[in-house]
């Protein structure tokens, strides 16, 4: 039994308490202030008073690298806050999950999402002062035989101040704009940075972007299960990355899904999404399941699921070290069958029973060269042990973890069976499991080093 003092320790904390928490806790000069579902990510820049703007897109049309992103420059950079004269204002970051204060000599800026494409800056009462910011909208590159142009993404911005200067100057291959106001009580401007041509955005008044900004946090943050006081702090950020880190959906990605990083890893992965999905079932199961449906979405005719998905395309292959078909190791079945225990979902187990049992299939089918029973890594990364010593001496590698994943998947493909009322299938996926645990034991098992080898 949990003593008294123990049992204190897990009072209930209600979302807002988490928010202060986290005051100041986010270094945006090196993580990105975001929200959810949002592919903007705001930074500081560590040695001066101005900010920048960079996407969470890879934008294959335009480069077809999918590494092109990392090196890609911000969408808006040099963005600084100016006085009536024009004049760059120094000014200190103070962080929080849904907004952050830019404490100038002219008073408290605010900066918060009105939406997932809109930041909104709050000038300070009764102040005439600004932002100047570059923005580089459009991508060129020479080619052998000549160059291109192309757009990256569309920018509005509007105020709900009165305008006092309104420039836009060509400057390095993009504009520099220089916006003054003179501001009211609750005066905002904003800047949308989105793929189509909208101009009928409405910029609210700050005060109402904000409180909207805290609703939407306080909420997310009311849902998390409570942990022991000396952990909240740790635990507070976790859970603010697991929404700062949500995407949208755009172009392949179907469903709202965590990337592992909006600043290095922009996509989705296929058994980062099984483990995310983990996570995101103790708040809400839709969007735990959407992780799951996300790389289902992508099945291949074979029943191979893609290593990672993002807007434009999937990855299914790579060329390093050498080229290969490459996914991720089977756990996405006892992954669904963990959501199930949380909330119970036949409807849902029905979806995905198929497609599961395609995709332990294909294993089975294409990655077993000698015909044994035990399945082979074809590549490497496939397994997620990129630089394993498993690969010194080459491929294919029949492997103790990959043969104990799809033992595991075959025994949550049983349950998963007759849960929903598939009674004779789940009798012959408890005879697979059963069936590979003895094949791994004869082939693979050690007894006197206590050890199972490749």
């Amino acid at each position: 039994m949990l003593t008294e003092e123990r049992e204190s320790n897990f009072m209930s904390m209600h979302g807002s308490a988490y928010l202060s928490l986290l005051h100041n806790h986010i270094d945006i000069c090196r993580v990105p202030f975001s929200d959810r579902g949002s592919r903007l990510l705001v930074f500081k820049d560590p040695s001066a008073s101005c900010l920048s703007v960079k996407l969470a897109e890879r934008l294959t049309t335009l480069d077809p690298d999918i590494e092109a992103y990392l090196r890609r420059p911000p969408f808006i950079e040099e963005l600084y806050l100016i006085d009536e004269e024009g004049n760059e204002l120094e000014f200190e970051a103070q962080t929080n999950p849904n907004v952050v204060y830019l404490k100038s000599k002219l008073g408290d800026f605010g900066m918060v999402f009105q939406d997932r494409r809109t930041l909104s800056f709050g000038i300070p009462p009764q102040v005439t002062a600004g932002l100047r910011f570059h923005v580089s909208p459009e991508y060129w590159k020479c080619l052998d035989q000549g160059g291109m142009f192309r757009s990256v993404r569309n920018l509005t911005y509007k105020t709900t101040g009165e305008i006092l200067l309104n420039e836009i100057t060509p400057k390095r291959g993009g504009y520099m704009v220089d916006l003054i106001v003179k501001a009211g009580e609750d005066t905002a401007i904003i800047l949308t940075i989105h793929p189509d041509h909208e101009t009928d955005i409405v910029p609210q008044p700050f005060s109402i972007s904000y409180a909207m900004a805290e609703q939407r946090w306080t909420n997310w943050f009311n849902r998390v299960p409570q942990v022991v006081e000396e952990y909240r702090r740790t635990y507070a950020y976790a859970w603010w990355i697991m929404g700062n880190n949500l995407i949208s959906p755009q172009g392949k990605v179907m469903y709202e899904s965590m990337a592992p990083s909006k600043i290095s890893y922009v996509g989705l992965w296929l058994w980062d999404n099984a483990m995310h999905s983990l996570a995101y079932r103790h708040i809400d199961s839709d969007l735990a399941r959407n992780q799951i449906r996300s790389m289902l979405a992508h099945q291949s005719d074979s029943g191979m699921l893609p290593d990672a998905v993002y807007d434009e395309g999937i990855v299914t292959s790579l060329a390093h070290p050498f080229t290969g078909e490459v996914t991720k190791p089977p756990i996405l079945a006892w992954a669904a069958l963990k959501l199930h225990e949380t909330d119970p979902d036949l409807e849902f187990l029905k979806e995905i029973y198929v497609p599961l049992s395609r995709l332990n299939a294909w294993w089975f089918t294409y990655n077993d060269d000698d015909g044994d029973g035990l399945v082979q890594y074809n590549h490497p990364y496939s397994s997620g042990l990129d630089d394993s010593p498993l690969w010194d001496y080459g491929m294919p590698v029949e492997s103790p973890d990959l043969n104990t994943y799809l033992c595991i998947q075959m025994g949550s493909l049983a349950l998963m069976a007759e849960t929903i009322g598939l009674e004779l299938e789940g009798q012959m996926w408890r005879r697979r499991a059963a069936s590979i645990v003895h094949r791994m034991i004869k082939d693979m098992w050690d007894a006197e080093a206590g050890l199972f080898w490749t």
